[in-house]
């Protein structure tokens, strides 16, 4: 891990260095040695002492901010936090990865002679009727003159759309909603 420093109302010693690297030490387990910019940002309020770390490892960045009286306390209790959000990271990862499903399984090796899945039917837009209102008398006798095979129109009783069309057996069939 690579550190930088920002001290604001406070000089950044030695000392508070040394301690903050002891406290990611323990977090080596957690980073694997994997390499990682760790911004550390010590700062005075009165009697606050407040460390904040921004921590940039692979794809993610983590913020961690703790306040206490000492600064080697607050420091101490960032690194618990920072410990947690990373051990969550890290969990989760691990169970998405043992969890996910082969790809064996999902794509088997064919054994044999392997058909095209059936093309799906598609929906094509023909035309467009114009819907008139009249009786169904009036719909089956405009049918037996027109080489339509179905007319869409209005019902003039019931405002409802109704489809009339020719049969096999050369009757009409009436659809209504």
């Amino acid at each position: 891990m690579r550190f930088e420093y920002t001290g604001r109302h406070v000089e950044v010693t030695p000392a508070l260095r040394a301690h903050v690297e002891d406290q990611f030490k323990k977090l080596d387990h957690i980073f694997n040695g994997s390499p990682g910019l760790v911004h550390v940002i010590l700062s005075v309020e009165k009697d606050r002492h407040s460390g904040e770390f921004v921590v940039n490892w692979r794809e993610h960045a983590f913020t961690v901010k703790e306040t206490n009286r000492d600064m080697y306390t607050a420091l101490t209790k960032a690194v618990g936090k920072l410990e947690k959000q990373t051990l969550k990271l890290k969990k989760k990862n691990v169970a998405r990865i043992r969890h996910a499903t082969p790809r064996a399984a999902l794509a088997p090796a064919p054994d044999g002679e392997v058909e095209p899945a059936p093309v799906p039917p598609r929906v094509i837009n023909a035309r467009a009727y114009a819907v008139k209102p009249m009786s169904p008398e009036e719909a089956a006798s405009q049918l037996a003159v027109e080489s339509n095979q179905f007319i869409v129109f209005r019902d003039a009783e019931t405002e409802r759309i109704a489809v009339i069309y020719k049969r096999k057996d050369g009757n009409y069939g009436l659809i209504e909603p």
